[in-house]
């Protein structure tokens, strides 16, 4: 066990015949992981894997590791099934965090799950790899021989094969190891925290490669662990460039999805009909099934960046200048969504909001996730606060916005005290709001920016008589 909850010590397993995975990069990928990988039993109910969870000895890492080394998992989560098998890898004593790099050489299999975010150089994207890198390098200072890397970071297309293997090549000579005695292998991840979000690792599908066969051969088995490949078969690609390539791929078809229908949502609302109905239609159509619809916003920690990755890739690992125009200009429409919120607003309150009262009823980037990264709500907050609006923040999975510096509500305001309520992400519980409860002629109406309100809600609202607003379709 750990002698120290911070982490300082490596653990010693009470199952000393299963291999030792290590899980680098604690945050919503990588402790999910954790618990998936930890989760994989045999047929007599017995855990295949130990699974040590490495993060950085600064303070936010510390507290990651205390709180899993304590029975708490380190975000809040709506998935009673991954708290549940959280507890049991816990209990069974096969799922420890520590923050010393030294663990990386106990184990057999280790996943790269480091944040890399997207920066802007002269307006043009860019990817800062060295703190990637410097993961990397630790990796390959403490990896044992004939270890496994998979890398499940969201990174530029090429990245493994001109960034991983060179740097733990150099420094496996260094360390008078062959260059070649480590396997890498690309599997990225699908994660959707949320209701889903264990079953967003063991029960979808995944893709892969390995540099060389042997790593993806290798990779293949590691996943056919803890993934129900039955239902959910794997499939291979022929690089890890390739496999680099179809995540970024598949979140710029979202992102350019999303950015097409926004045009079409400020149709609706000039028209008066309503574009949600609409694209339920469309939907039923097989070939269409995936057509997104208006909302409020794109957030997260992916459609925000990942289609800016291939054009930074081109240049920064291949020397090549190639446009990616729907893919940038998809990023720009969906940053500025929010904003058709402020306009709807001066059009309702004549152009004014100068102290207006406005209650901002959800914080986080999507419904039952307490993630605030790059959520559309901070563009809408940052505009209204510039405009001098008073703004109650509530949200029922965030306490403390860090990025705002904002303390939120968790217990519901008395409507009565707000001008207008805007309901920004579709949470469980604002689904449930009880609207026949609102005092009948009162001054105060309620936009629904994400089609947040139910259609019972919706006539609850339109018979008390409260005007009520929409972003994506006409009142």
């Amino acid at each position: 066990m750990i002698s120290d909850n911070i982490g300082k010590d490596l653990p010693t397993f009470e199952r000393k015949d299963i291999p030792i995975v290590c899980i680098q990069g604690l945050g919503f990928v990588g402790a999910a992981m954790a618990v998936a990988v930890s989760s994989a039993v045999d047929s007599n109910g017995d855990p295949k894997y130990n699974v040590i969870g490495l993060d950085l000895p600064n303070e936010r890492g510390k507290k990651i590791v205390d709180g899993i080394n304590s029975g708490v998992f380190p975000f809040e989560s709506t998935d009673k099934k991954l708290l549940d098998h959280f507890k049991n890898s816990v209990s069974r004593k096969n799922l420890f965090a520590t923050t010393n790099p030294e663990a990386i050489s106990l184990a057999s299999i280790i996943i790269v799950d480091i944040n890399l975010d997207l920066s802007w150089k002269n307006s043009s994207p860019d990817v800062d790899l060295n703190g990637f890198i410097r993961g990397i390098r630790t990796i390959a200072e403490n990896v044992s021989v004939n270890s496994l890397v998979i890398v499940e970071t969201t990174v530029p297309p090429g990245t493994c094969e001109k960034v991983v293997v060179p740097e733990i090549a150099r420094i496996l000579e260094k360390r008078g190891l062959p260059n070649d005695s480590i396997l890498v292998a690309h599997s990225y991840e699908r994660v959707m925290p949320g209701s889903d979000y264990l079953d967003s690792i063991i029960n979808y599908w995944r893709v892969y490669s390995g540099h060389t066969k042997e790593a993806a051969d290798r990779c293949m088995n590691f996943l056919s662990d803890f993934i129900n490949t039955e239902k959910f078969p794997l499939t291979r690609l022929s690089s890890t460039t390739a496999s680099e390539t179809a995540k970024v791929l598949e979140n710029s078809y979202r992102a350019v999805n999303i950015a097409f229908m926004e045009e079409w949502g400020r149709f609706a609302e000039e028209i008066g009909i309503n574009m949600f109905e609409i694209v339920d239609a469309i939907r039923k159509r097989p070939t269409h099934s995936n057509i997104r619809q208006p909302g409020f916003g794109v957030g997260g920690y992916c459609l925000t960046k990942d289609p800016l990755f291939a054009k930074v890739a081109a240049e920064k690992l291949f020397g090549k200048k190639i446009d990616f125009q729907f893919s940038e200009r998809a990023v720009d429409i969906n940053n500025r969504m929010p904003l058709a919120v402020i306009t709807r607003l001066e059009n309702f309150f004549g152009n004014n909001l100068s102290g207006k009262k406005v209650l901002l009823l959800g914080v986080s980037y999507r419904q039952d996730v307490g993630d605030t990264r790059n959520t559309p709500s901070e563009v809408l907050l940052r505009e209204l606060n510039r405009r001098c609006v008073e703004v109650t923040c509530h949200d029922p999975l965030v306490e403390y916005w860090q990025e705002m510096d904002t303390e939120v509500r968790h217990d519901m305001p008395d409507l009565e005290d707000f001008d207008i309520a805007i309901l920004a992400v579709p949470h469980s519980e604002y689904r449930n709001v009880d609207f026949t409860k609102l005092p009948s002629g009162k001054n105060f109406a309620i936009l629904d920016a994400n089609n947040v309100l139910t259609d019972e809600q919706v006539e609850q609202i339109k018979a008390i008589g409260n005007e009520l607003l929409f972003i994506g379709r006409g009142n």
